[in-house]
């Protein structure tokens, strides 16, 4: 871990290290801050705790690791929920999206505070929820994807027109007057190269050009 700030990367070669887990969770309008442990602690001046009184405690991050390959990285965290009412609020559809971020940092053994800014291992969005029920257990496990899960999003039904342009950024007319817009036809369709088409042929088009 060559990125870990300098004051971290020497309190992990004490004789004795503390560490600790984080998660941070931006839902619409509430934001999570828990441990994987009892306790609180101030990580950039924000409360981080244990036990969130609204929705619960954190249970278990799986799937952390660093590699490379051809696939989104993707990993799991497991919640207990305080009550019905959370559980209700974090399978909401809502939050499905809300950014998390997985970090891990060392304690001070003198001062009882983080060494340095936590090292941050993941920055992800909320997926897919999943429940399970035991006797006296009830476990919320969600499916954290890599932000890069957004560069696999399909872009199909997306046209370059002014219409679909203000769908995306309304009252943006930067394609109103837009003309001239090359049209690609179907490689190896027969085509007389000195016959001058007009748009007007085309389905949605209604101006003339050269084939050339």
């Amino acid at each position: 871990m060559s990125q870990l700030p300098p004051a971290m990367s020497t309190a992990l070669e004490d004789s004795r290290v503390l560490l600790f887990g984080a998660i941070r969770g931006a839902l619409p309008d509430y934001t999570i801050r828990l441990l994987d442990g009892a306790g609180a602690l101030t990580v950039a001046g924000e409360l981080y705790q244990g036990r969130d009184e609204t929705y619960g405690v954190l249970d278990t991050i799986e799937g952390v690791e660093e590699d490379m390959g051809d696939n989104s990285p993707t990993l799991n965290i497991g919640l207990i929920p305080a009550s019905d009412t959370a559980l209700a609020a974090l399978i909401d559809p809502a939050i499905q999206g809300s950014e998390i971020q997985i970090m891990v940092g060392v304690v001070s053994m003198v001062t009882g505070q983080p060494v340095a800014v936590p090292y941050q291992m993941f920055v992800g969005e909320l997926d897919v929820p999943t429940i399970s029920w035991a006797g006296n257990d009830r476990r919320l496990e969600y499916r954290v994807n890599s932000v890069g899960e957004r560069f696999f999003q399909i872009e199909e039904g997306r046209r370059l027109s002014s219409a679909f342009h203000q769908s995306v950024w309304p009252g943006e007319k930067g394609l109103d007057y837009c003309t001239d817009v090359e049209i690609t036809l179907a490689w190896g369709q027969a085509v007389d190269n000195s016959v001058v088409y007009t748009r007007s042929n085309l389905p949605g088009y209604a101006e003339t050009f050269n084939r050339t």
